[in-house]
C-alpha cells in the first residue's frame, strides 16, 4: 500500500522547495527518487547534507477542493523529507 503523507503547513520566508498551494495537503508516495543535497541550504552557501527526495502525488480535489474542475485528476511534485509528515488512517479521520 502506497504511504500517505502530509505536507508541513509552515510558510518560512526565503528560499524554499515545497510549493504553497501543496501545504498542510495529503498525497501518496509515487516512488522514492534519490538523496540529494538540500536545495534550501545550497541557496545560502550553507553546507547541504544529502536526504531523501519523493514524487508524491495529490489529487486536485484533495488540492483545490470543491473548486476542481476534474477531481480526480493527479497532480506529482518532488518534495524533500522534511517537509513531509507520514499520515495515520486516525490523524486522517474528520
Amino acid at each position: 500500500m502506497p504511504e500517505r503523507v502530509r505536507v508541513s503547513r509552515r510558510m518560512p520566508p526565503g528560499h524554499v522547495r515545497a510549493p504553497a498551494y501543496l501545504r498542510g495537503k495529503t498525497g501518496v508516495v509515487e516512488r522514492a527518487l534519490g538523496r540529494f543535497a538540500n536545495p534550501e541550504q545550497l541557496a545560502y552557501g550553507l553546507p547541504a547534507g544529502k536526504e531523501p527526495l519523493y514524487r508524491v502525488r495529490f489529487t486536485m480535489a484533495e488540492v483545490w477542493g470543491a473548486a476542481a474542475e476534474r477531481p480526480d485528476d493527479t497532480i506529482d511534485a518532488e518534495i524533500f523529507a522534511h517537509w513531509l509528515t507520514p499520515v495515520t488512517e486516525r490523524q486522517d479521520a474528520p
